[in-house]
C-alpha cells in the first residue's frame, strides 16, 4: 500500500536519465509535479507523451531537463504551439522521436503484456517510418506473403506520472474512464500519482467505482495536491484556465519570458 508523500519528496524519486510517461492534457496532468521536478532538477529525461504533450512537457523542456521526447504531437491547444518545444527542436536541443497515437499505445501495451513488441499495419506507407529506424517492417509470418506489418518496440517507462481526482486509504486511485492512465501504470516500472484528496471509502466497494479504479498494486507513491492539474482542468473537478495557458504561451516565446514565468509561479530551474 503506497503511503501519501509530500510533492517535493515525490519529485526526488526521479533520477537523471529516466524515461518518464506523461498523459495527454485532458487525462490528468500533474502540474504540481511539474513545478517540483523543475525545482528538483534531475535532467537528461526521456519523455513519452501518451499520446501527445503540452504544457507539462514544454515546461520541462524549457527548464533544460529533457533529452528526448517521443510524441505524436505537442500543443497548448487553443493557446497555440508549445514554444519551448519548438525552440528546442529548431536549435537541436532535444531528440524528437516522431510517433503516432496508436504507435505509442501499442508500445505501452506491449510492455504491459511483457511482450518485446506490438505489430501494426496502419503505419505502412507513411513518412513516419523514415524517421524511426527502431521500428521494423517485416512480412506477416502468419500470412501468405506480401503482407507487411510494422513492429513497435515495447515502451516500458521508468516512471509514469499523472494526477487524479482521488485515492482511498489503501492506495487505490480513481481514474474514471481515462484508461490511458491505467495503460501507463501497467507498462511503467513505477507509478507516481498526485490526487485532489484521499477518501476513507474503499473505491472497490461498489461496481460503479470499481470499474474506474486503478488498483494500489500498480501505484508506488501518492501525493495530495489540491488543484494539482491547474492550469489544466480535471474531469469532475474544475475546468482548464485558458487565460493562464495563454499567459504561459505568450511568456514562453522567449527564454527570458519563460524564466520570468517560472519565477512568478514559484518554480525555479536548477
Amino acid at each position: 500500500m503506497p503511503a501519501t508523500t509530500d510533492i517535493p519528496s515525490l519529485a526526488r524519486l526521479i533520477e537523471p536519465g529516466m524515461q518518464i510517461a506523461l498523459p495527454v492534457d485532458y487525462a490528468g496532468v500533474s502540474m504540481a509535479m511539474t513545478h517540483a521536478l523543475i525545482t528538483h532538477g534531475a535532467g537528461n529525461l526521456d519523455l513519452v507523451c501518451v499520446p501527445t504533450g503540452g504544457l507539462q512537457a514544454d515546461m520541462l523542456i524549457g527548464a533544460g531537463l529533457v533529452r528526448s521526447v517521443e510524441t505524436s504531437a505537442m500543443t497548448l491547444g487553443e493557446a497555440g504551439g508549445a514554444p519551448c518545444f519548438n525552440r528546442a527542436v529548431k536549435e537541436g536541443g532535444i531528440v524528437l522521436k516522431d510517433a503516432t497515437c496508436p504507435a505509442i499505445h501499442a508500445g505501452l501495451t506491449a510492455a504491459q503484456k511483457g511482450a518485446p513488441f506490438s505489430a501494426m499495419r496502419g503505419l505502412i506507407g507513411t513518412d513516419v517510418l523514415r524517421h524511426r529506424p527502431d521500428w521494423r517492417v517485416i512480412d506477416n509470418p502468419f500470412g501468405a506473403g506480401g503482407d507487411p506489418v510494422v513492429l513497435i518496440p515495447a515502451i516500458q517507462p521508468d516512471v509514469a506520472i499523472f494526477h487524479a481526482t482521488m485515492a482511498d486509504r489503501a492506495g487505490n486511485v480513481w481514474i474514471g474512464r481515462r484508461r490511458e492512465l491505467a495503460t501507463m501504470a501497467y507498462a511503467a516500472r513505477r507509478t507516481i500519482v498526485t490526487v485532489e484528496r484521499v477518501v476513507e471509502d474503499d473505491l472497490f466497494e461498489t461496481e460503479t467505482m470499481a470499474a474506474g479504479t486503478l488498483p494500489a498494486l500498480y501505484v508506488d507513491a501518492i501525493g495530495i495536491a489540491p488543484n494539482g492539474a491547474w492550469p489544466y482542468g480535471l474531469w469532475g473537478g474544475y475546468p482548464a484556465d485558458t487565460a493562464e495557458l495563454s499567459r504561459y504561451a505568450a511568456a514562453a516565446r522567449t527564454t527570458e519570458g519563460f524564466a520570468a514565468y517560472l519565477a512568478d509561479t514559484g518554480a525555479a530551474a536548477s
